[in-house]
């Protein structure tokens, strides 16, 4: 039996460990604040003032993993506001994606032919100072109701085309399993729905949600893939993996979404490090997001430069399915483009000329115009020929 402490008090694990008690216990104001990390009278007031636009919410288990003199800790400039969230750049919108743009019905984004995206509630149990949706998460903490659910539903049943449905929000593993249950047994009467997927940053920030009972209720649901958002090796803890495992030991493949964010994770060696605990933890490295033009997020944006330089720097150092897929989500509602290091020097209709992973240049002949495919074939029929003349005389 441990005990942990928190805001001056010791918390008993029977606490601690109690999802809905690390819920209840959030970081909300300035004065909770305090608590945690050494602030000055001008930061607590620039915080004060950035958190009448932008919510704050910070759970007790992430709270500890913050340091609390080091200003540029990762995981405090993740979770604690900032006065440079109250400069909106000229570029930045509240609605980057244009998600409002491609909702047919409340709830529902269809951008791509096959999938949609279903978003269940604005609630987190933390609000990321990153978020791409902040004009929605954490104004209120909505949580999607019945009517809503079904309206969303007809409408993916009505689209036989639709095979993949992300559920999102907000954080869907904030709500309880019974809600949750109630949305993934409508979406599995669905004949033609044969994936769906949760998006979550759950195991990161409040790993005691992936109860036990929460797993053995997703497994009557398969076949279930969840992604999950650990941006910082810092945020590989014990209690982390071991909710990651849960999950996977029941048999639901573990993605990761991480967004590359300016002074957090722009550096090849800590993104190195990261993706080598996540595969450890099997759990795949699924996307690396440029950050999006999200108001008050100009600080974290890094040039894209970054992100190519990054992925350069990691092929061929590090196995293949440990490296993400650098992308963009296109402004306006573009969907996700993706952005590679440029690998191929020269194309034509001979050769393909290549540069690898450590700058060394290669030629791939190219296999023979299609206009003298017969010529090829009939010339290697003649070789073969000639070749079995030689062994059998």
């Amino acid at each position: 039996m441990s005990e942990h402490i928190f805001h001056g008090k010791l918390i008993p694990d029977s606490d601690w460990y109690d999802w809905r008690w690390q819920f209840r216990n959030r970081i909300t104001t300035v004065a909770e604040l305090t608590e945690s990390i050494d602030l000055t009278e001008q930061e607590k007031q620039e915080i004060t003032q950035c958190l009448g636009k932008f919510r704050m919410a910070i759970t007790p288990y992430y709270a500890s993993l913050m340091d609390p003199t080091d200003r540029n800790c990762p995981i405090r400039m993740q979770a604690v506001p900032s006065n440079l969230e109250n400069r909106i750049l000229p570029c930045e919108m509240a609605d980057p994606l244009n998600e409002e743009g491609e909702s047919p019905v409340p709830g529902i984004v269809h951008r791509y032919p096959d999938r949609v995206l279903f978003l269940v509630t604005h609630q987190c149990s933390m609000y990321c100072r990153h978020c791409t949706r902040r004009r929605l998460v954490g104004e209120e903490d909505m949580v999607i109701s019945d009517k809503e659910i079904d309206t969303a539903v007809e409408y993916i049943r009505s689209k036989e085309e639709i095979r993949d449905v992300l559920i999102s929000g907000g954080d869907p593993l904030t709500m309880s399993d019974e809600k949750l249950e109630h949305i993934l047994k409508k979406l599995r009467s669905i004949e033609h729905v044969e994936i769906i997927r949760i998006g979550t940053r759950v195991p990161v920030v409040l790993p005691m949600r992936i109860t036990l009972e929460l797993t053995n209720m997703l497994r009557n649901y398969e076949p279930i893939w969840i992604n999950t958002h650990f941006n910082h090796p810092k945020e590989i803890t014990k209690d982390s993996m071991d909710a990651c495992a849960r999950l996977v030991d029941a048999g639901i493949p573990l993605g990761n979404q991480s967004v590359l964010l300016r002074g957090i994770n722009d550096s090849t060696d800590i993104m190195k490090d990261l993706l080598l605990k996540l595969v450890k933890n099997r759990i795949r490295p699924y996307y690396l997001y440029q950050c999006d033009l999200s108001q008050g997020l100009g600080h974290f944006r890094t040039r894209v430069e970054t992100g190519i330089e990054m992925i350069h720097h990691l092929q061929g150092y590090i196995s293949g399915y440990a490296i993400p897929k650098f992308v963009i989500d296109a402004p306006g509602g573009g969907g996700k483009i993706p952005v590679n290091p440029e690998y191929i020097i020269s194309i034509d209709d001979n050769e393909v000329v290549m540069r690898n992973y450590k700058g060394d240049l290669y030629t791939y002949p190219q296999p023979p115009d299609i206009r003298y495919e017969k010529e090829f074939h009939l010339n290697a029929r003649e070789v073969c020929d000639e070749n079995d003349n030689l062994h059998n005389p």
